[in-house]
């Protein structure tokens, strides 16, 4: 039996890190905004006749492992592909498996390539064992699979639009979360968005965890600047719902200014000159995507402006990345 899964990754606009419990219950009404792109993470599960052993591969990473069975898988401690071996110990198969992954996204982009494989990998292995869960199920499953591989607490916005594709508003409160579809014209945006690498991988989860603890430490600035996030985050998809993209703009531009602020190694030279360089083409705005420290860049522009601002952003040192904004989320199929 052969299943493969392959999910979208995402560029997030507004809101990013409230997504984390418990900050945003500290800044309510909070919401996340984000849209799916295709850049995509797959993965294939393979039966092996006659044999119980299990294999693991990452054709991106170029890396490989072998377990003689289940049991062997179990008794390790240590993993050079955490991701996989953690997703084949939660459904511990009783037969001999090849695990086989592959993404598009460049190393560390910023643009959630691992939430994307961690919510393709729930959705194969749903099929392969006929688990039965649903696409809320896999992004709750691949949220704490992730957290026990980064041993840092870690959010559910970047793998809502894994699951669901398009364009997503997540709102989080007491008791979790909820998504819903933000009903904008989706091919308008798609016109207007930018991705940039800027061929540093980003630092996501000390970053976070970073902006968490001071949080929690009481530290006022980072209180603030999540406070103003919040409040763009809420602001942000009625100006998109209504094509106002001056006003996305400006709101783009004061997200990242606050994000910055909240930890000096959140931005780069880099980013900054990307962005700069970018706003003087002709961009609306800027920010880094996830939770920088390099990564990738999602510019908003003027459609007339494309040309100019991809030229600036490629001389400023970042590799523009063609994307379009993904309509359908995680696909699965099984393969006779």
């Amino acid at each position: 039996m052969r299943i493969e899964a392959r999910a979208p990754t995402r560029v997030d606009l507004a809101g990013g890190t409230l997504d984390i419990w418990p900050l945003y219950l500290f800044h309510q009404p909070a919401f996340t905004l984000n849209c799916a792109i295709s850049l995509y993470a797959s993965c294939t599960l393979e039966t092996r006749r006659n044999s119980k052993s299990l294999r693991l591969i990452s054709l991106d990473t170029n890396q490989s492992e072998e377990f003689s069975s289940w049991g062997a898988l179990a008794d390790s401690s240590h993993c050079r592909l955490p991701l996989l071996a953690q997703f084949a110990k939660h459904f511990h198969f009783s037969r001999g498996l090849t695990i086989t992954t592959n993404s598009q996204a460049p190393a560390g982009a910023g643009i959630s390539g691992s939430s994307a494989l961690a919510v393709a990998l729930s959705a194969a292995f749903d099929r392969f064992t006929n688990w039965g869960a649903s696409r809320v199920d896999w992004i709750h499953l691949s949220r704490d699979v992730e957290c026990v591989v980064l041993g840092v607490t870690t959010g559910t916005q970047d793998h809502y639009p894994a699951a669901f594709g398009g364009v997503s508003l997540i709102s989080y409160g007491l008791g979790g979360e909820s998504r819903s579809e933000l009903g904008a014209d989706t091919d308008e945006l798609e016109k207007r968005l930018v991705v940039c690498y800027t061929g540093k991988p980003r630092r996501s989860g000390i970053n976070n965890w970073k902006i968490v603890k001071a949080h929690i430490d009481g530290d006022r600035q980072v209180w603030r600047n999540l406070e103003e996030i919040a409040k763009i985050a809420q602001e942000m998809p009625a100006s998109i719902r209504a094509g106002n993209w001056k006003e996305a703009g400006r709101l783009l531009r004061a997200e990242w200014n606050h994000r910055r602020r909240n930890l000096p190694t959140i931005s780069t030279p880099t980013i900054d000159r990307i962005i700069a360089q970018a706003r003087k083409a002709g961009a609306l705005g800027g920010k880094v995507c996830g939770a920088g420290g390099g990564g990738c860049v999602a510019l908003l522009i003027e459609p007339g402006s494309r040309a100019r601002v991809e030229e600036a952003a490629t001389s400023a040192g970042g590799q523009v990345l063609p994307v379009r904004i993904d309509r359908r989320g995680v696909r699965v199929r099984l393969v006779h």
